[in-house]
């Protein structure tokens, strides 16, 4: 019998080096696999890391075609491998705590409905899931046959790469700084607020979030009379990317094109770094963020669907309805 050849592991490290030079060879559209697997690596580096294990922790795979009979194994931490398959990485997924399980593009409906069947097999719970359109459907049917979860759209959203930068003319009252210390306190309460407004799973506590980002020069702010009045935020850089995330500006304040601005002026400082690709995402249900980014250079690369996974209630199947 031949087995798919999907491997998963709750070791980043691990997963980097099968799946590393997969993740590099289109770091725009593995952006948040890239990134957060580098913040891993950082926090892992410190002297006080306290990894996460087990089934609370991240869980990343890779898929390889198989090319020869193979049998399924069950690793010590519920890792399902294919013993025997061969072939060049062609997919991966990652999941973290709380976040829809996330595919890769470009994977076929025959691997992510392979890694449905695997990971309920298992046991294991998955909110949601985070892919292109095909692969979700695929994955979510799987899902719910063997799960009888109720499956909810919850979001499309739209990758944009930064082409020539198109600074707004003119720019809004003010200047960009990046953040520091003394705006800490601030940037918590925007960082919860933008969670709140695109459905994000809550935090405890965002200061660790906006200290984590300070730390690295990650948030900067377009301040207007001497007030922080807007926020755009980036990742580290790894594989010559970073994306934009979060860009915030308190509802009272919007209107004034702050948020075009700060965008503007955390894309630039990345290029002057040396940043080749600089990424964003954006939910299609927003046409004003769409278009923003787009006056500013961003051009899309591709869409996904996030599917939300729910125990289901008086029978209800699977449904997702295209729009």
């Amino acid at each position: 019998m031949t087995a798919m050849g999907w491997f998963i592991t709750i070791d980043a490290g691990e997963f980097l080096a099968e799946a590393g030079e997969f993740l590099r060879a289109e770091p725009a559209r593995n952006t948040v696999v890239l990134t957060v697997t580098e913040n891993l690596r950082v926090k892992a580096a410190a002297p006080a890391a306290a990894p996460g294990s087990g089934r609370d922790g991240p869980m990343f795979g890779w898929w390889r075609p198989p090319a020869v009979p193979a049998t399924e194994s069950l690793g010590p931490v519920g890792a399902i491998g294919a013993v025997g398959a061969v072939g060049a990485v062609g997919a991966v997924f990652m999941y973290t705590q709380g976040f829809p399980l996330l595919l890769s593009s470009h994977m076929s409906r025959q691997a992510a409905a392979e890694l449905a069947r695997n990971l309920a097999a298992a046991g294991r719970h998955v909110a949601g899931i985070n892919a292109a359109q095909e692969a979700a459907d695929a994955f979510a049917a799987d899902w719910a046959d063997r799960t009888g979860d109720a499956v909810t759209p919850h979001r499309r959203m739209r990758l944009f790469r930064l082409g020539e930068l198109i600074r707004p003319e003119p720019e809004p009252e003010g200047a960009a700084r990046l953040a520091t210390e003394r705006d800490r306190d601030l940037l918590a309460v925007w960082f919860d607020a933008f969670a709140r407004e695109v459905g994000d799973p809550p935090r405890s506590d965002n200061r660790a979030v906006v200290d984590e980002r300070l730390g690295y020069g990650g948030i900067t702010v377009w301040e207007a009379g001497g007030v922080p009045v807007s926020l755009a935020g980036r990742t580290r850089a790894v594989a010559g990317m970073v994306r934009v995330a979060p860009v915030y500006t308190p509802p009272e304040l919007r209107g004034h094109g702050y948020a075009g601005a700060a965008t503007a002026a955390v894309s630039q400082a990345a290029l002057d770094a040396g940043v080749r690709d600089v990424v964003l995402y954006t939910d299609l249900a927003n046409p004003t963020s769409n278009a923003l980014y787009q006056r500013l250079g961003y051009r899309p690369v591709e869409d996904r669907v996030v599917f939300s996974f729910e125990p289901a209630r008086h029978g209800l199947r699977f449904t997702c309805e295209r729009t």
